[in-house]
């Protein structure tokens, strides 16, 4: 049996885990922080799909994730009796002007091949239930966007590996093949070793609101997320600062954010702020995951920099990488090599 440790209790971490559990390994998940005690931990949950269009591996890989989502966590939830809060509900955006229209529509013929079938990319005239307004009397809908509950998501996940034989502990002896999955941090530690910029930490903020549309689709709208989730919450974010003082504490960014979303659904006026999160997310150099050997240490592993999208591409990661741990089979992209970001 092989044995592997997972460095990192966040979703890349945990997915690598459940799928290695998955073709019969023996996995342990160690974490000082906690699970999901880092970006992971977010409430926005927002998995959209780059736009159909100027196709790339990073797409198209980001894609076949997405479209694994629906059976990846619903194994997930089966085996853990929790609800990860999945749903693939769809994404409206309002259009703003005749040039976003025309390349709406260029974008929705893209989708019928790109997207193989599996889901639609079309403008609507009739404006949608909860939509705001849109200046052309036009929205995107697209039919592959889908929503999850970040916290609920790797708190099912971690339940179902302890679940099915593994281990989670906030310390233990590294055993078998090791994989660091540990987010920012070690992008800033692999920098530090490397002497130049490998990746950093962005700094998201974001809100919750007691604002029961869970059956609607998430909206994009002026830059920001709405998210409605299973529980009866929704979701705004998020900022994206590359500077900040204290990466867990909101501040008058998270306000502003507030303001802008109400502005954009003035309902949202009379609903009760029933959360506020601040966290760092990994983001490489190359702005792609980096998967691979370790930088710093060549017969260990790397799964990062997942960034904006990592609970969209946890699915195909875990599958890349447990190709690469357990079976020496390197199926990873290109735009992801760990020399994309030296």
């Amino acid at each position: 049996m092989v044995e592997v440790t997972i460095k990192g209790a966040g979703i890349i971490g945990h997915s690598i885990a459940w799928e290695c559990i998955q073709r019969g390994a023996k996995v342990q998940v160690i974490d000082p922080n906690g699970i999901g005690a880092g970006s992971s931990g977010g409430i926005v949950g927002a998995l959209a799909p780059h736009v159909p269009e100027n196709w790339n591996e990073k797409k198209a890989f980001q894609f076949e994730s997405l479209v694994m989502a629906q059976s990846f966590w619903d194994d997930v939830d089966h085996v853990s009796g929790l609800n990860s809060g999945y749903a693939r509900t769809g994404r409206v955006q309002p259009l703003l002007d005749d040039a976003g229209l025309s390349l709406a529509h260029e974008r929705g013929e893209n989708a019928k091949s790109l997207w193989q079938g599996v889901a639609e990319w079309r403008v609507v005239d009739d404006q949608p239930e909860w939509a705001p307004p849109s200046p052309t009397g036009r929205w995107i809908y697209d039919t592959l966007s889908a929503r999850i509950h970040p916290r609920h998501a790797v708190a099912s996940i971690a339940e179902a590996i302890q679940k099915s034989g593994g281990q989670i502990s906030h310390s233990a002896e590294d055993s078998g093949k090791v994989v660091w999955a540990t987010g920012a941090w070690d992008l800033m530690r692999i920098s530090e070793h490397i002497g130049k910029n490998f990746g950093n930490g962005v700094k998201g903020q974001a809100a919750l609101f007691e604002y029961d549309q869970r059956i609607q689709p998430q909206i994009f709208a002026d830059t920001l997320h709405f998210i409605p989730h299973a529980d009866g919450t929704l979701a705004v974010g998020s900022t994206s600062e590359r500077t900040y003082e204290n990466p867990t504490t909101t501040d008058a960014n998270l306000d502003d954010i507030i303001d802008k979303a109400v502005n954009i659904l003035p309902d949202l006026k009379n609903s009760k702020v029933i959360a506020r999160w601040a966290g760092v997310r990994p983001r490489s150099k190359s702005r792609a995951p980096v998967l691979g050997f370790h930088p710093m240490v060549a017969s260990e592993y790397i799964a990062n920099g997942g960034f904006k999208i990592g609970f969209g591409m946890a699915p195909k990661i875990a599958q890349v990488m447990a190709n690469l741990i357990l079976e020496d089979r390197d199926d990873i992209p290109n735009d992801f090599r760990v020399e994309k970001s030296l």
